[in-house]
């Protein structure tokens, strides 16, 4: 007879599922600061339905999109959902994570109860019309971030996924180290190499905002691997100092510009001209660090409002700005004249397809790409990680909390260093 509950740590017999699990999850009457909102909670496991696998979290990863789903803004994704017909009156947020597969419903044929796995974050319909007609499915209609968007995410001892939504662990990770890169490291490479004929070539700049962050960890690597000579931007030395050990060609530090924000009116001369001189300079600390007169090909954009204007003005001729993200806000403004007269593109990037994920995968595992995880704690640490995210306290790279993992540093279900001093204890028995 199954246990209704189970320890967090406390792994249950393979391929038993449990009536309730422990969950670090939002509820509206929390909303605000992500170290306020987040509590961990029991609640039911959810169903398994056709199509679909229950997998048991090991670890997960922390990102950006559950600082928003914490403090109900832009959206309340609980009243949206519940205006979509579903009953939860919570959030279990979590849009990436490794694990094993645990229970898997009708029609499941790629993956097995126990294969070792890593989560990627987009979820659809497959049965859509625009996926069925051949269009990516990071367009359809249909798309939903998961963990965000979509709830029952990895911030709970068990994650419902749709199956195709599973990749492979690469065996050599810990858990927490393959739960930490598929959403930054899909949607770098994807707004690196997924938008042609603006993808990187060698010897192409590249302007990474964040570059310490995870996203622009990851891009920084990506960037190189193609050839191409990244530049990150950074708010301090010590970033900077990270920045460049990832491979960066230089870096540039934001805090000794002043023109962030939105873009002066045209009109107001005194403005446009302060803020074009601060530009300016921006610009040719580009070129110093270069060595040339050389413009950033590809701008890998996600901070938004405070940046865009800058992006739009630096980027090459014919070089484009691939936006993921609106981190400082909304209002993307730009002059139009750069647009157009230098024929610059304004890309909007989200996420990372199934063979996108894929590749990054493969490069994870093959040691080219660091999943550059740099903090990690318990489940009862996920508001307190996001909270030092939403404060721009984090250490750079990529962050993640252990679910059932027992430890830092497992690669599987068993405790290794357990295992192994129990043998070592039986065999001074035996001795």
């Amino acid at each position: 007879m199954s246990k209704s509950l189970y320890e967090v740590g406390e792994i249950p017999p393979l391929g038993v599922v449990p009536e309730k699990m422990y969950a670090s999850l939002i509820r509206p009457e929390r909303y605000g600061r992500p170290d306020q909102a987040f509590a961990t909670e029991v609640i039911d496991v959810p169903t398994v339905k056709r199509g679909q696998v229950l997998v048991m979290v090991m670890a997960a990863g922390i990102n950006y999109n559950n600082v928003w789903a914490a403090s109900g803004k832009p959206v309340d994704v609980i009243r949206m959902r519940q205006k979509m017909g579903q009953p939860e009156d919570f959030h279990v947020g979590g849009s990436e994570g490794s694990g094993v597969v645990w229970a898997i419903g009708d029609g499941v044929r790629n993956v097995e109860v126990g294969d070792h796995v890593v989560l990627s974050p987009g979820q659809w319909d497959e049965t859509a019309e625009d996926v069925r007609l051949g269009g990516d499915p990071m367009v359809s209609k249909s798309l939903g971030a998961y963990g965000y968007e979509v709830n029952y995410g990895t911030f709970a001892q068990f994650a419902l996924v749709d199956d195709y939504q599973l990749h492979p662990k690469p065996a050599n990770l810990s858990w927490e180290a393959a739960a930490c890169y598929m959403l930054t490291a899909g949607t770098a490479y994807r707004q690196l190499t997924g938008w042609a004929p603006n993808t990187v070539k060698p010897g192409d700049p590249v302007l990474i905002w964040g570059g310490a962050g995870g996203l622009g960890s990851m891009a920084i690597q990506i960037a190189r691997l193609l050839g191409g000579r990244p530049i990150a931007v950074v708010s301090d030395d010590a970033k900077a100092e990270y920045c460049m050990k990832l491979g960066a060609v230089g870096t540039i530090n934001r805090t000794e510009f002043d023109h962030w924000g939105r873009l002066p009116d045209v009109d107001d001369r005194e403005a446009s001209k302060s803020w074009n001189k601060s530009a300016q300079a921006f610009g040719r600390k580009i070129w110093e660090i270069l060595g040339e007169r050389a413009a950033p090909k590809i701008v890998l954009e996600h901070s938004g409002e405070n940046t865009v204007p800058t992006s739009m003005y630096v980027c090459d001729t014919l070089g484009m700005v691939v936006l993921c993200g609106g981190t400082s806000g909304y209002n993307g403004d730009t002059d139009l004249r750069h647009l157009w007269m230098r024929q610059k593109r304004f890309q909007g990037s989200h996420g990372a397809d199934l063979k996108e994920c894929r590749e990054v995968t493969s490069l994870i595992a093959s040691g080219l790409l660091d999943p550059c995880l740099t903090a990690c704690d318990d489940l009862a640490g996920v508001g307190r990680m996001h909270q030092m995210m939403a404060d721009n306290e984090h250490p750079g790279g990529n962050m993640a909390v252990l679910v059932n993992a027992a430890r830092p540093g497992m690669t599987s279900l068993v405790d290794e260093t357990e295992l192994a001093e129990e043998t070592e204890a039986e065999a001074s028995l035996v001795g």
